[in-house]
């Protein structure tokens, strides 16, 4: 029998996966998705009792969905207006591990950039921090809890690269001026 990775490899090669921006026919698989991550069992299943994207969040915000085979597999929604923040990002727990999320984030990025935005604010759940960061996010800050968040989260800053411009040109994490692709 195939482990898990073979097995979602195997599953993510089958499928050709598009990114497209949501829509409000796909709020009840986007909220099943988010309800039932792995991600938020135990102590930091509270933030998400009795949340839903809103048909408000999807006219107002930037969010966008990858969708393989008519299933909802991943999305992230844009905050722009005030200070742009990335407000929510869920890859279904049977496609993570499939560079799925990496993609999420990488267009997450590349659409901030075209609306000439400079950083994005990220209050991480604290075991997503580290991919953050290895995307090239910077942690910043601590937010203390409230409410019934009882945890700190990390806060973390994304540098976004102006559009025209190649990542490894511009100053910031992750980014190397030296590198041969930036070279004249």
């Amino acid at each position: 029998m195939p482990d898990k990775a073979s097995s979602g490899a195997i599953w993510a090669a089958s499928r050709k996966i598009v990114l497209r921006q949501a829509q409000a026919a796909d709020l009840p698989a986007m909220n099943r998705l988010m309800q039932a991550s792995r991600a938020y069992e135990g102590e930091y299943r509270r933030i998400l009792d009795g949340y839903a994207v809103t048909p408000e969040q999807i006219a107002r915000d930037h969010v966008v969905l990858a969708e393989g085979d008519g299933h909802v597999l991943g999305f992230y929604s844009l905050i722009t207006d005030g200070e742009p923040e990335l407000d929510l990002m869920f890859v279904a727990d049977a496609a993570q591990g499939m560079g799925l999320g990496a993609r999420l984030f990488r267009h997450m990025r590349a659409q901030a950039a075209r609306l000439g935005i400079g950083s994005v604010r990220i209050v991480s759940h604290p075991p997503a921090a580290g991919f953050y960061e290895r995307m090239g996010a910077v942690q910043v800050g601590i937010k203390p809890p409230s409410g019934r968040v009882t945890w700190e989260r990390p806060i973390l800053a994304l540098p976004v690269t102006p559009p025209g411009t190649k990542p490894c040109c511009t100053t910031g994490p992750g980014m190397d001026a030296s590198m041969p692709a930036c070279k004249e």
